[in-house]
C-alpha cells in the first residue's frame, strides 16, 4: 500500500473512534467529551511537587506517595496514547449560599446532595469503555477521581474548560458546576484544542473564600480549605477557622458559586445528580442525634457515609456552636459523653459558645474531671 494511501487510511480510523466514543459519550449522559494526549501537561510535576513542598496538601499523605504517577499519565500507564476527558453537569437549581441565613440547618456541598457521583460516573464510563475498546480493538482503563490522575489540567488540555482562580475548572457553558472523568486508551484519537484562561481580572472566587484559602490566585492551602477540613482531615479544627465555618458540615461551595461564569449553567438534567430534599436543608438537631447506623441509614448512597459519622457529627457541632441558637445546645449536651473523641471536644467548643458562663463553668466542673482524652481537655480548658 503507497505512503499516502497508508496514512489516509490511519486517519479515517482515528476520525471514526473519535466520532464513536464522543457519540457515545453523549448517549451516556455526558455534556462535555474532549480528547488529549498523555504529554499534554508538562508543567505539572513542577507544580506538583512545588504545591507539595509548601505544604498545602495537608495530611494528604497520598499526593507526595503519588506525585510520580500522578503528574504523568505515562508513569500511570506507559502505553497510553490518547486520554478522553468527560464532564458531567451538576448545577444547582439555586445558589447553594442561601443557607448561610438559615443557621439552624446544614449546608452539605452540592455535589454530595444525592449519589455518589463517583459511582453514577463510573459505571457509565465503564459501558464506554467496553463498546470503545470492542471497536477499536484497544486497550482501555477508566478513572473517576479515585487514582492518581490530574484530571484538572488534562481537561484543559482537552479543552473542557480552564482552571480558574479557585484551581477548579471553569466551563464557559457550565460554569464551575462539572464533574470530571478519563479515559486512558491505547488507541490513537483526534484531539481537541485547548482552552485558553477566561478569568481575567475577576477575582470573585479568592474574596469568596470563608476562611482565606487561596495564598495567590491559582493557588489552595487546603489546610485553610473548609471542603478539606470538613472531608478529608481528621481529629479538631484548628479553633481559629472554626467560626469561619459558618453552618457548612460537609464541603463548602463558595468559591464555585461566586464564579460569574455560573451565569450561563443549567440545573443537572442527570436525575440522580439532583439534590434529594431531604439533604437540602436537613435541621441541625435532627443530624446531630444521629447514631452510627442511624448515619449510615440516611446517606445510603451519599458521599458524606464515606467520612463516617464521628467527623460528620464534629462538623454539626461547629455549625451549632456558630448557630447562635440554644435551642440545639441539649442535642450538644448529648454529645459529651459520646464514645468519641473529636464528638466531645467539638460539643465542648459549641456549649461554650450557646450557654451562659455560669451553665458552661457548672458543665467543666461535672465533666473535666472524668474527661481522659489531652485533646477533650485541652477544648474545656480552651473555653475557661
Amino acid at each position: 500500500m503507497p505512503e499516502a494511501q497508508a496514512v489516509s487510511v490511519i486517519d479515517r480510523k482515528r476520525a471514526t473512534l473519535t466520532a464513536f466514543i464522543k457519540k457515545e459519550a453523549e448517549a451516556q449522559g455526558f455534556e462535555l467529551c474532549r480528547i488529549t494526549t498523555p504529554d499534554a501537561i508538562p508543567e505539572a510535576p513542577a507544580r506538583l511537587s512545588a504545591y507539595i513542598a509548601a505544604g498545602y496538601h495537608g495530611t494528604m499523605d497520598w499526593m507526595p506517595e503519588t506525585r510520580e504517577r500522578r503528574a504523568d499519565p505515562r508513569v500511570l500507564w506507559s502505553e497510553v496514547r490518547s486520554i478522553v476527558l468527560f464532564g458531567m453537569n451538576y448545577g444547582p437549581d439555586v445558589d447553594p449560599r442561601h443557607l448561610q441565613a438559615q443557621p439552624e440547618k446544614g449546608a452539605i456541598s452540592v455535589y454530595a446532595r444525592n449519589r455518589d457521583y463517583h459511582d453514577v460516573m463510573k459505571g457509565r464510563l465503564k459501558e464506554i469503555a467496553t463498546r470503545f475498546a470492542a471497536r477499536a480493538g484497544a486497550d482501555v482503563k477508566v478513572f473517576v477521581d479515585t487514582a492518581p490522575v490530574m484530571e484538572k489540567p488534562l481537561a484543559a488540555a482537552a479543552g473542557l474548560g480552564w482552571q480558574g482562580k479557585h484551581t477548579n475548572l471553569v466551563s464557559r457553558e457550565y460554569g464551575s458546576w462539572l464533574f470530571l472523568g478519563s479515559l486512558f486508551t491505547t488507541a490513537d484519537l483526534a484531539t481537541d484544542a485547548a482552552e485558553i484562561d477566561h478569568c481575567g481580572s475577576c477575582r470573585a472566587c479568592l474574596d469568596a473564600c470563608p476562611t482565606d484559602a487561596f495564598p495567590a490566585p491559582y493557588k489552595i492551602d487546603a489546610r485553610r480549605c473548609i471542603s478539606y477540613l470538613t472531608i478529608e482531615h481528621k481529629g479538631p479544627i484548628d479553633p481559629q477557622l472554626r467560626a469561619a465555618f459558618g453552618n457548612r458540615i460537609y464541603g463548602c461551595d463558595d468559591c464555585l458559586s461566586a464564579c460569574p461564569w455560573n451565569k450561563f449553567a443549567q440545573s443537572a438534567r442527570e436525575m440522580k445528580l439532583q439534590a434529594r430534599p431531604d439533604l437540602l436543608e436537613p435541621d441541625l438537631g435532627f443530624l446531630l442525634a444521629l447514631d452510627d447506623p442511624a448515619f449510615r441509614s440516611f446517606f445510603s448512597g451519599s458521599p458524606v457515609k464515606r467520612i463516617g459519622r464521628n467527623r460528620f457529627v464534629r462538623n454539626c457541632l461547629i455549625a451549632a456552636g456558630n448557630s447562635g441558637s440554644a435551642d440545639l445546645a441539649p442535642a450538644c449536651l448529648t454529645l459529651l459523653g459520646d464514645a468519641a473523641p473529636e464528638v466531645r471536644g467539638m460539643a465542648v467548643w459549641a456549649l461554650a459558645r450557646l450557654l451562659t458562663t455560669p451553665e458552661f463553668e457548672r458543665l467543666r466542673a461535672q465533666y473535666l474531671p472524668l474527661e481522659t482524652e489531652a485533646e477533650v481537655c485541652r477544648e474545656w480548658m480552651m473555653s475557661e
